[in-house]
């Protein structure tokens, strides 16, 4: 059947055919072992890109003022105060169950610990010209090195607080199913291979 409308190259095609320079698959290739081969993944993982020199010599200028309060006396004491006042808290709480308090208490401390060390990128301050944009809080601390005892310290006390509310939660699954996914929600990302290492 002749088409009425020619592209501007003068080029026809035939039905079963596909362009050249065509974007899309042919639905009939096929790999060597005879099966269709997939175009696309579901999931697809970002990776952010390399830091430039640049953006390295500019980390390098000034000190990190977002981070650098990790390593300050009291430090690591607050993330204690700040477990047992929220132990204290769901306690207080009429009708509520230890084991209830204690899973409470560690998903509460899950949750704001992920948020500050792992979803909030860059700094809240503008002297460094946006040297610090693409990392995390995780990545910034230590200039990004791993294993100082600062981050073996924020890499504990999620751990210690799941081995406490798995023990005061008489060892029930629900609610160590409920705190163990909590703790892997946050270690994990704390893992070298997932955070980007800045040395």
């Amino acid at each position: 059947m002749p088409s009425t409308c020619l592209p501007a190259s003068s080029q026809t095609y035939d039905a079963g055919a596909k362009p050249a320079s065509s974007r899309f698959l042919d639905m009939t290739d096929r790999s060597a072992g005879g099966r269709r081969r997939r175009s696309s993944s579901i999931l697809q993982v970002y990776h952010e890109p390399p830091e430039t020199l640049e953006q390295m010599s500019d980390q390098a200028v000034i000190p990190n003022m977002n981070a650098n309060w990790t390593n300050a006396k009291g430090a690591w004491t607050i993330h204690i105060v700040i477990i047992a006042c929220l132990k204290i808290l769901y306690d207080v709480i009429p009708g509520s169950s230890q084991e209830a308090s204690w899973t409470l208490t560690n998903m509460t401390y899950m949750v704001g610990s992920y948020i500050m060390f792992h979803y909030v990128r860059g700094i809240p301050f503008d002297f460094n010209g946006g040297a610090f944009d693409n990392l995390n809080m995780w990545e910034q601390i230590d200039n990004g090195a791993q294993y100082t005892p600062t981050k073996k310290f924020l890499l504990s006390v999620p751990i210690v607080l799941f081995l406490l509310s798995t023990h005061y939660t008489h060892y029930d699954s629900t609610y160590f199913v409920i705190n163990f996914l909590a703790t892997l929600a946050v270690v994990i990302p704390k893992l070298p291979f997932v955070s980007k290492s800045l040395t």
